[in-house]
């Protein structure tokens, strides 16, 4: 066909040499960006490694903030990073690696009330090795600050203007005067702060009610504390102190005992309907839920496990484990025991009480996978018992404190009370305990201590009860006596020797008076 003998023109598609000045430039610039592309790969990237986040910048953390994390731009040299990092004050803890993200887990909770600060120069990074043949680039010198929670906590007030008031007192503040959070008009008989110490859960009674017909009509209320911990799962909005809300109303039901739950989601309290006496059991408030009863299960004494999940309830028959969640274990019965007085903050163990036929009290550890032995027998009352959070001393040794009360041998029945620590150990197979007394109680049965968050401080009352009757809205202890007055006392934790010799400790009287302190988280 004549379309194959058709001559094809080549000139339109000929490359014509550059002859514009622009052109040749762009040529120029083209061969001087590859020579510095090359020269660039051939050397590396020698800018400087720095820190890409850091978890606790600028924040307050809590005994339950176990560790932060520190992320790199770049993978650094391990080594060089864990011996050039320094803490003021110093934290213990240990170093673990993924990647470019660098943990650091506190061996105990940091003290509360304290500034620290973070920096880190020198190290480098690991594209030249972690043998150190070669050095790598050093980082850009890194610092920055983050603080613990204010050291604050609870009490109620018995004299004046502060009479059955929930009040409370930050040590930390320049000024510790202590805080009024409730009004006058409310009766305080229990309370329990929420795990962020922004809110505290309060049982009370309309003082107008209260004169007349006592505490029995008490209802569940919140208030907030004006603290803002700025630390937790979420941003929260802070409230000035004092602000209040009804939880649980007493119209149809008396309220009795509540306990929170450590996550602050969840609160049990025993109930009886006020038309049908025989209808008590422990009820379950969870917020934006109405409050239900827990089907099937009437008891006394209870306690929130510390995974929020479960509850140890006493029963005639002993004690039981019952869920609270439908994804909890099934009801475990412990039959062995009569009592609950403390469980660690990691659920790995709790404290039971079982009475013995010889009218002594011994008390016993059951950890987790089931696990059971008794470190002591007393001949007298076990009132109760903390897990040291601390763990200095050791993962083999773990320290309760505790509350103790020793049968004296008079003629009429006298116990005499006293705080002490007891450090258990294990040999062999065997948990031993070695107690320790750190301070006698003269007759204050009624006494109530509190552990600090950080493990670094008891905190317990001394009351005096009343020689003769007094109003019906006047303080009370668990008794039901009327409390005339009662000191707070604050108790240091200094290191116990390990000979077994009494410690030197000496409490310091604190300038308030009221009754049944608890530590904020």
């Amino acid at each position: 066909m004549s379309i194959f003998n058709k001559k094809i023109n080549p000139s339109p598609f000929a490359i014509l040499p550059f002859k514009q000045p622009i052109d040749r430039m762009a040529i120029v610039l083209m061969l001087v960006l590859s020579v510095l592309i090359g020269l660039l790969l051939l050397s590396g990237d020698r800018t400087a490694p720095r820190v890409r986040e850091f978890t606790w910048e600028n924040k307050q953390i809590g005994a339950e903030d176990t560790g932060f994390i520190l992320t790199f731009f770049r993978p650094m040299n391990q080594s060089s990073v864990e011996e050039n990092l320094k803490l003021e004050p110093p934290l213990p803890g240990k170093f673990s690696w993924a990647g470019r993200r660098m943990a650091y887990t506190l061996t105990d909770p940091a003290p509360y009330g304290v500034t620290y600060t973070v920096k880190l120069a020198g190290a480098t990074d690991k594209y030249f090795g972690d043998n150190n043949q070669n050095k790598g680039t050093p980082m850009q010198p890194f610092s920055s600050s983050f603080r613990s929670r204010d050291r604050a906590f609870a009490y109620i007030g018995v004299q004046g203007e502060t009479e059955s008031r929930l009040m409370l007192v930050n040590l930390t503040s320049s000024d510790s005067k202590p805080i009024p959070l409730t009004p006058k008009d409310l009766v305080v008989t229990d309370f329990k702060p929420y795990p962020d110490s922004d809110r505290i859960l309060f049982s009370a009674t309309d003082r107008s009610i209260a004169r007349t017909r006592g505490t029995l009509n008490q209802e569940l209320f919140t208030v907030t504390t004006g603290l803002n911990p700025q630390s937790g799962s979420g941003t929260q909005q802070k409230y000035p102190a004092g602000r209040i809300d009804k939880i649980l109303d007493s119209k149809d039901y008396q309220n009795l005992k509540f306990d929170l739950s450590a996550d602050g989601k969840i609160i049990v309290i025993q109930r009886v309907n006020r038309r049908n006496p025989g209808d008590f059991s422990p009820w379950i408030v969870e917020e934006k839920l109405a409050p239900r009863p827990l089907e099937n299960e009437q008891g006394g004494d209870f306690m929130i496990r510390p995974d929020s999940k479960s509850m140890v309830i006493s029963q005639k028959q002993g004690l039981a484990i019952v869920p609270l969640k439908p994804e909890a274990d099934p009801v475990e019965f412990l039959p062995k025991y009569e009592q609950v007085l403390g469980m660690a903050r990691d659920n790995s163990a709790a404290a039971y009480v079982k009475y013995n036929s010889d009218f002594t009290r011994s008390l016993f550890i059951l950890d987790n996978q089931g696990a059971e032995q008794e470190i002591l027998r007393i001949p007298g009352s076990i009132i109760g018992v903390y897990f040291d959070p601390r763990q200095d001393k050791g993962s083999e040794v773990q320290r309760l404190y505790c509350l103790l009360a020793q049968r004296l041998k008079t003629e009429s029945y006298k116990e005499q009370p006293f705080i002490a620590a007891i450090d258990l150990k294990k040999e062999g197979t065997r948990l031993v305990g070695t107690i320790k007394p750190l301070l006698v109680l003269p007759n204050q049965l009624d006494t109530q201590i509190s552990l600090s968050p950080d493990g670094l401080a008891l905190i317990f009352d001394q009351s005096v009860t009343a020689a003769t009757p007094s109003a019906a809205d006047s303080p009370r202890n668990d008794s039901g006596q009327s409390i005339a007055t009662s000191r707070l006392w604050l108790l240091p934790l200094v290191e116990i020797p390990a000979d077994g010799s009494p410690a030197k400790v000496q409490p310091e009287e604190l300038p308030f008076a009221g009754y049944h302190p608890r530590w904020l988280p």
